[in-house]
This record gives structure tokens, C-alpha cells and sequence, in this order.
């Protein structure tokens, strides 16, 4: 009698549900972000963007999708998808996450003084 064998489940859990696919992005190479990021848990899948496999990669994935310039790059349902495995990550290994306006502000501030 053979046994099935379950595959094995990634820490934050099912991160790639069928009815929230993300768009294959043309100005992206997914081959880049694996060769970056190696095998990793991606907040975008499809197109190897916003590893969350550690806390500051999460930090630095809720910061990145919430820059004007790369959240206009996706949809609003894509950002929802995005932004909720990132919160999924985020709560897993117990990191708190900035309050993403306090940073929009923070950069523009910055920008300003270039």
C-alpha cells in the first residue's frame, strides 16, 4: 500500500490561490528575481517581485508596493492580492508593519531636497 504524500506547505501558506493570479509583467525578467533571490517566497509570484521569506524583505516589500511608481504597475485587485500576502508573511513571523502613508510621506519629503 503506497502512502500520498502531501507536499510540503511554505511557512505563510498557500501564497498563489488561482483566483488571484497577478499579470505577467513585460518589463520584468522573473529569471532576475530568482537569480537575486534565490527559491524564495515571492508577495508576487508570477513575476519573481517582493520576496517576503525574511523580516526586513518583508519591511522592504510593504514599502516597495506602496511607491506611486511601482504599485501603478498593477491593477487595484493585484495590489489588494500583494499587499494581503504581504500582511499574510508579516503576521506569520510577527513583524510589524510601518503605516504605509508615513513612509509615502517620508519619501516625498526626501525626493524634495534632491
Amino acid at each position: 500500500m503506497s502512502v500520498a504524500r502531501r507536499p510540503a506547505r511554505d511557512p505563510v501558506g498557500s501564497l498563489t490561490p488561482t483566483r488571484n493570479r497577478i499579470h505577467r509583467r513585460h518589463d520584468v525578467v522573473p529569471q532576475q528575481g530568482l537569480e537575486k533571490y534565490g527559491a524564495t517566497l515571492f508577495a508576487d509570484p508570477t513575476n519573481k517581485k517582493y520576496p517576503i521569506d525574511t523580516p526586513g524583505r518583508i519591511k522592504a516589500a510593504w514599502a516597495y508596493i506602496h511607491q506611486p511608481r511601482n504599485a501603478a504597475k498593477y491593477t487595484a485587485g493585484e495590489r489588494r492580492t500583494i499587499m494581503s500576502r504581504i500582511r499574510k508573511a508579516a503576521k506569520v513571523r510577527r513583524v510589524a508593519l510601518p503605516d504605509p502613508d508615513e513612509f509615502v510621506e517620508l519619501m516625498k519629503r526626501l525626493r524634495k531636497k534632491r
